[in-house]
């Protein structure tokens, strides 16, 4: 039988479990954060600044939702998510293309503004994992870390991929290599797991951004000419199944949970 910490720890946590479901969902959910992103301010002729006050506002309703349910509920949860990847990815290129900014200046302030994040996290709590969400101090924390990441994520992938010249695919593969040494040296050299996650989480944006690029983009462009409209929606086809699938999953463990406490 469960202990009782064993069973209440879970249902408190307002975040899921970090499983391989977790790791595809988040993949999809980054790669269309940046197809998606690109329809709304180009194929709709919004533009960057119009798009980004619409997704800020949508994502803040979002976030409501999402810290209303003191739980995790997997629509609301990959729904912020979604959003996140949309406003992050808007927030880098807002910066570059509007501003001016350079790529490697994005990409050291969205890295020391990361650092901050967990610095205060870990201040005020002592800890950074993602097992004990379950206050609303450290939700905020989690999803300002989550914000950080993606814009990180965008202008990291953006400065290999279009600064250093390296193409859509082979910065895919050198940011799927990189996370592939970070699980080689959680699982074999055992490195702690709260650093790995957040390592992998960062680089799973430019990964995830970088395979976006190259079905959506141009062929002249180096893509493979799908269009920002067709892959957004097949990833977004493919994350509301995930979801639907997490859904059922988790109520049938919560079924599962109830009938062992009663046993």
């Amino acid at each position: 039988m469960l202990s009782s910490t064993q069973r209440i720890a879970p249902a408190l946590n307002r975040v899921p479990n970090v499983t391989v479901d977790f790791w595809l969902i988040k993949l999809m959910a980054v790669t269309m954060g940046e197809t998606a992103a690109d329809y709304l301010a180009v194929n709709l002729g919004l533009g960057l600044t119009v798009t980004s006050l619409i997704m800020t506002g949508v994502l803040i309703v979002a976030l409501v939702l999402q810290f209303a349910q003191k739980r995790y509920i997997p629509w609301a949860y990959w729904l912020a998510v979604v959003l996140v990847s949309i406003v992050g990815t808007l927030i880098t290129d807002n910066l570059v293309d509007n501003f001016g900014v350079r790529l490697q200046t994005t990409t050291i302030v969205f890295s020391v503004l990361l650092a901050a994040t967990f610095a205060l996290w870990y201040a005020s709590e002592r800890t950074l994992s993602i097992h004990t969400i379950y206050t609303t101090r450290r939700e905020i924390f989690y999803w300002l870390a989550i914000l950080f990441t993606f814009s990180l994520g965008t202008a990291a992938g953006d400065l290999v991929a279009e600064s250093f010249d390296m193409g859509y695919l082979t910065t895919g593969l050198l940011f799927g290599g990189v996370i592939a040494l970070i699980a080689l040296a959680y699982y074999v050299l055992k490195i702690n797991g709260i650093l790995a996650f957040w390592l992998a989480y960062i680089l799973t944006r430019p990964l995830g951004a970088s395979f976006g690029d190259l079905l959506s983009q141009p062929v002249e462009y180096g893509g493979l000419g799908w269009g920002t409209t067709f892959t957004s929606l097949a990833f977004l086809g493919c994350i509301a199944a995930l979801v639907l699938y997490m859904t059922l999953k988790k109520d049938a463990d919560e079924i599962e949970d109830i009938l062992l406490e009663a046993d």
